[in-house]
């Protein structure tokens, strides 16, 4: 089932964090922020890798080979001659991949404080301090829709619209990234907008992307990238 986030009135602000209360800028969202973050859907431990057919697609461009995603995640990619094709593809396997850990909360976020700061349409703002001051995130309805993060020298900013929910948390289903500047908040590039669509491996197996599609803004223009996955299975 895939749910979209639509702008929505925010309700007065309020010193509670329960389910449709507003929390008053500068408490502690933690316990929510935490909520939000064990929601995401993650791969169960003693995942095996999976693998199949992987298309790439741009205009009147198709390119197919084979792929394999390892118990260690780290993807394979056979049976094509353009090396920056063969390394786009294995980077989207890889980028999912190393989302799908499942890792504690306090290993990550342990070092880090979160407080409210003001609630719109987009969901309710956490501002970081600790370790990871300066970045921020938003929630709502257990969802992180927003994530502002500096990761090597520049700062990503990701917008998620819609969500796929697998009843063991839920999965991005359409979002929008786009780096800046740390310091003066200048773009770095342009925008880049994806649709990603999720499938259940058989007999009860882990969620794993069957199709991504990015749609990326230039100063020159547009571009449409279209990676599909197909004849999925675990690996043996």
């Amino acid at each position: 089932m895939t749910t979209a986030f639509t702008a929505e009135s925010s309700p007065a602000p309020s010193s509670s964090t329960a389910t449709g209360a507003v929390p008053v800028p500068g408490s502690d969202l933690r316990d929510s922020f935490r909520a939000a973050y064990e929601n995401r859907y993650t791969w169960e431990p003693g995942f095996g890798g999976y693998g199949g057919r992987c298309i790439w697609l741009q205009g009147d461009r198709r390119v197919e080979g084979r792929f394999q995603v390892g118990a260690d995640l780290k993807a394979v990619v056979e049976g094509i001659d353009d090396a920056e094709v063969q390394k786009a593809l294995a980077s989207q396997l890889w980028e999912v991949a190393i989302h799908r850990v499942r890792r504690p909360f306090e290993q990550t976020h342990g070092a880090n404080t979160f407080a409210a700061g003001d609630t719109d349409a987009v969901g309710t703002e956490v501002i970081v301090g600790g370790k990871g001051e300066g970045d921020r995130y938003r929630i709502k309805d257990d969802v992180v829709t927003m994530v502002h993060r500096h990761i090597h020298g520049t700062v990503v900013t990701i917008f998620t619209t819609a969500v796929t929910e697998t009843g063991a948390g839920y999965l991005s289903h359409t979002y929008t990234s786009q780096y800046s500047d740390p310091a003066s908040g200048e773009r770095r590039g342009g925008s880049s907008a994806f649709t990603d669509t999720f499938v259940a491996l058989p007999n009860g197996g882990p969620w794993v992307l069957a199709e991504r599609v990015v749609i990326s803004e230039a100063a020159t223009g547009s571009t449409t990238q279209t990676f599909r996955f197909e004849d999925l299975a675990p690996l043996s």
